[in-house]
């Protein structure tokens, strides 16, 4: 039985979708079988890379029993909520973060949102505790600490010690 969509609000569809794959005992490749989709648009969908369109979210309510538009409305609602934490924080407390850091491009022209793997890596490998912290209250700890884990190579010390001391890897 799926959850009722006003306490899932602002989920992204596949976490649901994951949820109610493991509760069938599901593979998402017999999920896209049954659907006739490809498995990558499942995956994709599950890993919260892509959305539900309308025709995706009538199949899957056909398949869990469910209202037709039941997905729908939930990607309706996270891409809501969504614009929304974007629209609120377009930019970090730029008082916070030094010019200096970013000294190789026009500062007030840095698309936080767009260079976010960047930022994080040259704020872990050069900032001060205040730009550190001001970094991970604006794209999230969990963001932050996905985006550090990621990072394979750095050349300063600076990005591990830094990692490590906010618990970021």
């Amino acid at each position: 039985m799926l959850p009722k969509i006003a306490k899932i609000k602002g989920l992204h569809p596949g976490l649901i979708l994951e949820r109610e794959i493991k509760r069938k005992n599901i593979k998402s490749s017999q999920l896209a079988l049954a659907l006739t989709e490809h498995k990558q648009t499942i995956s994709a969908i599950i890993n919260q890379r892509r959305g539900i369109n309308p025709e995706l979210s009538i199949k899957l309510g056909e398949y869990f029993r469910t209202e037709d538009d039941y997905f729908m409305m939930l990607q309706a609602s996270y891409e809501v909520k969504t614009k929304l934490a974007e629209n609120s924080k377009g930019t970090p407390n730029l008082n916070n973060i030094r010019k200096v850091l970013f000294w190789d491009t026009t500062f007030d022209k840095i698309d936080w949102h767009k260079n976010k793997r960047a930022i994080i890596k040259r704020i872990l490998e050069r900032g001060n505790d205040i730009e550190i912290n001001e970094i991970i209250d604006f794209y999230s700890k969990a963001t932050v600490s996905n985006i550090a884990k990621s990072i394979k190579h750095s050349r300063l010390a600076a990005f591990q010690k830094n990692a490590e001391a906010y618990n970021l890897i």
